[in-house]
This record gives structure tokens, C-alpha cells and sequence, in this order.
């Protein structure tokens, strides 16, 4: 790491550390890595998630309030897809490390 990284690393590391900590709970990111595929209906992510509806409105409830995923909605449903191109690159990069 040279040293205009290390200094870029230093100026964000707050905001690196806020992002993994809004990140760091099993079936939250579990929902999001469910939309790295694209765009998702809330019944389908609640299907894929497997948790109860209860549960699993909690856990999106804090990723909207952390603002982690955004909505889209038409008619009646609700569409959520990642917020931001850092939430993906994090989870892209989970992905080559642990879904080996």
C-alpha cells in the first residue's frame, strides 16, 4: 500500500467501519447478498430468507433505516435493491472469500 492509499484508508476509515458495522449481523447480510442479483419483491426476498415474517421485517427495517437498500414501489409491492455500489463491492468481495 503506498502512501496516497494509506492516506485515503486513514480519511475513510470511519466511514469504512460505520458501513461493516451496519453490515455485520448473519441474516442482514444474508438479505443483502439475496439482492446482489438484482432487484427484488419483498415476498420473494422473504421467501429466499427463510426467516419469519416478523424477523424478517425487523431485519428490513434496519437496512432501510441504515439505508442499505432502497425501494422501488409499484401497485402493491415493494421492490428493495442495494443502496450503493460500496454495499455490492463489500459483498462481492465476501463473496470470493467465503463461498469458495
Amino acid at each position: 500500500m503506498d502512501n496516497s492509499e494509506l492516506e485515503a484508508l486513514q480519511a475513510n476509515a470511519e466511514l469504512a467501519v460505520a458501513l461493516l458495522k451496519r453490515m455485520a449481523h448473519k441474516d442482514r447480510l444474508l438479505i443483502l447478498c439475496h439482492l446482489t442479483t438484482g432487484e427484488m419483491s419483498a415476498g420473494e426476498l422473504a421467501r429466499r430468507s427463510l426467516l419469519s415474517q416478523s424477523a424478517f421485517s425487523q431485519h428490513l427495517g434496519v437496512l432501510r433505516a441504515e439505508k442499505l437498500v432502497k425501494t422501488r414501489k409499484e401497485a402493491q409491492s415493494i421492490y428493495y435493491s442495494l443502496s450503493n455500489d460500496a454495499v455490492l463491492e463489500v459483498l462481492a468481495t465476501l463473496k470470493q472469500i467465503f463461498c469458495k
